[in-house]
């Protein structure tokens, strides 16, 4: 795993670079754990744009994740580690001593032939899925799980993870990636260990086209546009817009707090903004 460059034979050559795959094992997806993705474009099932900006870009096939770890007690061999278009971590075909095959995300470290469980009494290894409170404090923890049963919804892109850092009664204290605390239940799911794939933070772009592929289309500024088209558009030449900064539909977007109260608002012990 790390970072390959390339020679400056064009300009947008001089700063690209890209993975270099090294902890590929496997190029050929599972078939039986493929699903189609549809590409949307960014409309609803009206037709309508609602979100701006996307289209185009690659073809992709979905591949089905097991986030539950609800496999107990049966230990699976690391058959593959291999690339998901889909994520930024990569993911690891296991195969269960019943013959089953399901992808996880891949930890760091995780190699071909590892064997992980997971249960309330597995051991305390990279790979391995336990309930919070079969985890030591301190330890790293990743894919973990919102509300006991539902699946990990935490820590699931490239090098993220969390820190187990208090227990009391049923509930257990989380320092989550973004450095916000917060409050889980002791019976909540998590992978021991880092998400691999580190160096994806260190990837350049390098060009535009490769956006593109991604299906990402140009993003125009507001004062670019006519009026008929964003609040801050029109003009006679270069204006700056004559109001504050806002979104197509009018909403202050500088400094305007968006995010609404809701009940989960009281498990938060320590906000990511002090």
């Amino acid at each position: 795993m790390g970072i390959k460059k390339f020679r400056p034979l064009t300009p947008s050559l001089r700063y690209k670079t890209v993975s270099d795959f090294a902890d590929i094992t496997r190029t050929e997806p599972e078939k039986s754990l493929l699903e189609p993705l549809r590409s949307t474009g960014g409309r609803d099932n009206q037709g309508h744009t609602s979100t701006w900006y996307r289209g185009g870009g690659h073809k992709r096939r979905y591949r089905i994740i097991d986030f539950r770890r609800d496999k107990r007690g049966i230990p699976g061999r690391v058959d593959s580690i291999e690339y998901d278009p889909n994520r930024t971590a990569r993911i690891a075909l296991l195969v269960y001593a019943d013959g089953e095959k399901r992808y996880i995300v891949s930890p760091d470290g995780l190699k071909v032939g590892d064997r992980l469980e997971a249960g309330p009494e597995v051991e305390i290894r990279v790979g391995n899925a336990l309930p919070l409170r079969a985890i030591p404090l301190g330890t790293n923890i990743h894919n973990l799980e919102l509300i006991p049963g539902r699946g990990g919804q935490v820590a699931r892109g490239a090098g993220a993870a969390c820190q187990l850092v208090a227990k009391e009664g049923t509930h257990a204290q989380v320092k989550l990636p973004s450095g916000e605390v917060r409050i889980f239940h002791q019976e909540c799911y998590g992978t021991i260990g880092q998400v691999g794939n580190l160096d994806h933070e260190n990837i350049v772009i390098g060009k535009a086209g490769r956006v593109r592929w991604a299906g990402r289309r140009p993003h125009n500024r507001g004062v670019s546009m006519n009026p008929v088209d964003h609040p801050m558009g029109g003009g006679e030449g270069r204006t700056s817009g004559g109001r504050h900064p806002c979104s197509p539909w009018g909403l202050p977007t500088k400094g305007y707090k968006t995010r609404k109260t809701k009940p989960s608002d009281r498990l938060i012990v320590r906000r990511r903004k002090k």
